[in-house]
């Protein structure tokens, strides 16, 4: 799955800007399984999953978690369709909207749905690949990105009345509000931007209605010749037992007749990806752990909801999977090694 290009040629300008080491930055590049000329023009697209790792690897690399939130707030501008759109419409209102049904078109794997109330307005994000749901500084630098494009396109600076995380950052939540300048809620049940339903008056300057009915042309073209493949089968298992968190793994009888197969035919499908479900509830547990670990979370919160009996079940597993302690592991995120 691929993304546009200019997410990650932000990612990597902030992240040099920052450290001043092109070398780092590289490193970090190869680390996620990108290089430079992989980003470079006349690239228009890059693989998600290598978004995803870049920004959890460049918040690792300057120790800072909140890494990914800072450079989406500095996301102004894309080449993509979806963003001419955008660029071209009436008001904030309109942009959402649009939003909402043509942004799988630069990134499947997110859909967005703008809700209207009598008191505010909520742009509610929902993973349509739910493997990308457990890469939450991406998601982070996503929603934080999404602002940045509303105060780019209006050139007022938009402030929402909330913005709200399914996940939990522990003692980091006060970082997130100091860096957006508005309340920042971890732990919700939903993701999703709240507005105040006069920021969707706010008028976009570049609006160009003949432009912009043009664009929707093509972008509806797009949609029509787009998206009809079969979502794989890791997908939508990983989506299923993400679901089911915390608390439980559900085991791969349930899951076969939660998606309509039976047990042999999802085995069958998921050999032929080259996978195994107890090889991706592993990899999913182990992945999660380092995040939650990194969010601040203690050592049973995660055991819960990674669905283990206790915490020495969870121990044992992570030394496993790490070749570590949960709390050597922890102790080397608060006190990373610093060059020279």
């Amino acid at each position: 799955m691929d993304v546009d290009i200019a997410r990650i040629q932000l990612l990597t300008r902030v992240l040099e800007d920052r450290t001043q080491d092109p070398t780092l930055v590289d490193q970090v590049l190869q680390d996620s399984g990108l290089s430079r000329s992989e980003i470079a023009p006349p690239a228009t697209t890059y693989n998600s999953h290598g978004e995803a790792r870049f920004v959890r690897k460049a918040c690792d690399a300057v120790a800072d978690i909140t890494f990914g939130a800072q450079a989406g707030l500095q996301f102004s501008s894309s080449s993509s369709v979806t963003a001419y759109i955008s660029k071209y419409s009436r008001d904030l209102k309109q942009v959402l909207e649009n939003t909402s049904r043509f942004h799988k078109i630069i990134d499947p794997s997110l859909a967005f749905n703008l809700h209207v109330s009598g008191n505010s307005a909520t742009l509610e994000a929902e993973w349509k690949d739910a493997t990308f749901s457990r890469y939450h500084r991406r998601t982070e630098f996503l929603l934080f990105a999404g602002v940045a494009r509303m105060r780019a396109l209006t050139q007022v600076n938009v402030r929402p009345i909330q913005m709200r995380f399914q996940h939990e950052v522990g003692r980091h939540a006060a970082a997130y509000e100091k860096i957006g300048g508005f309340p920042v809620e971890f732990g919700t049940e939903r993701l999703e931007i709240i507005l105040s339903l006069e920021s969707l008056d706010l008028p976009v300057p570049t609006y160009d209605p003949s432009l912009r009915e043009h664009l929707l042309e093509y972008g509806e073209r797009l949609l029509a010749e787009r998206f009809s493949a079969r979502p794989k089968s890791r997908a939508l298992v990983e989506g299923l037992v993400t679901r089911c968190m915390p608390g439980c793994i559900p085991n791969v009888e349930n899951v076969a007749a939660e998606l309509g197969f039976s047990t042999r035919t999802l085995a069958r499908r998921l050999t032929d990806e080259g996978t195994t479900y107890r090889e991706i509830v592993d990899d999913l547990r182990c992945d999660l752990a380092q995040t939650f670990i990194k969010n601040g979370m203690n050592l049973s919160e995660i055991s819960y909801s990674l669905g283990y009996a206790d915490q020495a079940a969870f121990s044992t597993a992570f030394k496993r999977w790490t070749g570590q302690s949960p709390s050597a592991f922890r102790d080397r995120v608060d006190h990373p090694l610093r060059p020279g």
